[in-house]
């Protein structure tokens, strides 16, 4: 059997550790959280985009630890909304806001917008930065749907219960993890860099 590959995952959102970890784990990836660190560094995601925010996770935290880091940032646009919240998905209701905070706020923003104006998407950016700090590799992929009017469903994390996949007249949270393993923003995201992955992580 082949030596399993080391890769952190540059996040401390338990949530998204095990989604990204049955995503690679089944690759023969070994892999370990910033958790596993202490001297790990607090990354501030200063960017205006999620490709500025999952750079700096991945090589940051590259450069602190000397090893291989996947960064990665991803959030919820609603076009109602000119695509807020966007990259403060995670703090939208506030810097300490809960998944509920969140969902409270977005519902409230949206008010009695009609269904058919609800359109959002979820964006996931994903870097891979090499032990020195480069960044080897990237993939942003997004996943569309509308919000809902209520929560439905207590699958998934983050604005899950409110995510309605039309096609399936579902939210997230009411489909829940396998199904979201495969057409999540995360799962595309990673499906397109995985076999470079493979090459380069050893």
């Amino acid at each position: 059997m082949s030596k399993s590959r080391l890769l952190v995952l540059g996040t401390r959102n338990r949530k998204k550790v095990v989604e990204l970890a049955e995503l690679l784990e089944q690759r023969g990836f070994r892999l370990q959280t910033l958790a596993d660190y202490s001297n790990a560094v607090d990354v501030e995601e200063t960017g205006d985009t999620f490709a500025v925010n999952a750079g700096l996770k991945a090589t940051q935290q590259a450069q602190q630890l000397g090893v291989w880091v996947l960064g990665e940032d991803s959030g919820l646009s609603v076009q109602a909304l000119g695509g807020a919240p966007g990259v403060l998905s995670a703090r939208y209701a506030g810097p300490q806001a809960t998944d509920q905070a969140n969902n409270h706020r977005l519902l409230q923003e949206l008010g009695e917008t009609p269904l058919e104006q609800r359109s959002a998407h979820y964006t996931c950016h994903i870097a891979l930065a090499d032990p020195q700090g480069v960044v080897r590799l990237r993939s942003e992929e997004y996943c569309r749907g509308r919000i809902r009017f209520a929560p439905a469903g207590d699958a998934g994390f983050g604005y899950d219960p409110l995510f309605e996949l039309v096609e399936y007249h579902r939210t997230f949270g009411e489909l829940g993890r396998s199904i979201k393993s495969v057409l999540s923003h995360r799962s595309r995201a990673l499906r397109i860099i995985t076999p470079r992955l493979i090459t380069l992580v050893h």
